[in-house]
């Protein structure tokens, strides 16, 4: 395994690879690859949605990697331009990394699902291009995400904190301007979320209302929502339990067995 942690954006954030090696025992030149935004409601990055959530991806035979981009008191669009520089790193390098760069996707959990949605929205702007220098936006390009329990509407189900942090003062003037179920359009990738019913912090309603907007826009998605389980699940086991029986929920753990058919085999 290549384990390696870059530091990249005016801030430093961190971003840690998980990749597969080449080895001439396996015969794989190139795989897809995984980026996951841990959740934190824009204060933090859970560490419960990074490392572990990659480590099985890889298992799984996906090269994954971790971005623990900023949060306040940074505000937009830090993060946003932080993902940016990932997805253009791993885009002009795939070949050296093993990459099938058309098959490069987002992961991102609670705030972390609102950053990565928001991203695929907005990746072609002026300001996006413009931070780099680039004049194309294909090396900002991905190819599908995955959304557990995101973060998307600031309207009535909003979770308000998560606005308040990633906008700071401009919280009243902008909070519209990134409520998600307003900006999907046809150009959105293929969309597998999962959420619960129960969840108390961020209501189903913004996977609904996403779903339900990704599908006007024509927009290939699949939208699973469990029964039980609390915000945060993560994995839903053990292994990101953190000793706290709500954070394990064993028949909503089949979301990753989900989410890879969605994306199809890792190795074909």
């Amino acid at each position: 395994m290549i384990y390696e942690k870059k530091n990249i954006g005016k801030a430093k954030a961190e971003l840690t690879l998980y990749l597969h090696e080449k080895v001439k025992a396996i015969a794989i030149a190139e795989r897809p690859l995984i980026l996951i935004c841990p959740g934190g409601g824009y204060e933090h990055t859970s560490k419960r949605e990074g490392e572990p959530v990659a480590l099985e991806f890889m298992a799984r035979g996906y090269h994954a990697a971790v971005l623990e981009y900023s949060c306040s008191p940074h505000a937009y669009p830090e993060a946003l331009l932080e993902l940016a520089e990932a997805v253009r790193y791993f885009r002009k390098n795939a070949k050296a990394l093993g990459i099938d760069k058309n098959r490069i996707y987002l992961t991102g959990f609670s705030a972390g699902g609102h950053l990565v949605a928001e991203y695929t929205v907005k990746r072609k702007e002026a300001f996006v291009k413009k931070a780099f220098g680039e004049g194309k936006s294909g090396c900002f390009e991905v190819n599908g995400l995955i959304l557990g329990y995101p973060v998307i509407t600031s309207g009535e189900y909003a979770h308000k904190g998560s606005f308040e942090n990633l906008l700071g003062k401009e919280y009243k003037e902008k909070k519209d301007e990134h409520s998600l179920e307003k900006l999907a359009d046809a150009a959105f990738p293929r969309t597998f979320i999962w959420s619960t019913t129960e969840d108390g912090s961020v209501p189903v309603e913004n996977s609904l209302l996403f779903y339900s907007a990704l599908k006007k826009a024509g927009v290939s998605a699949e939208l699973h929502i469990f029964e039980h389980g609390s915000h945060g699940l993560s994995l839903a086991d053990e292994r990101t339990g953190s000793g706290d029986p709500s954070k394990i929920e064993k028949k909503d753990c089949c979301w990753m067995d989900m989410a890879c058919t969605f994306l199809g085999p890792a190795i074909s």
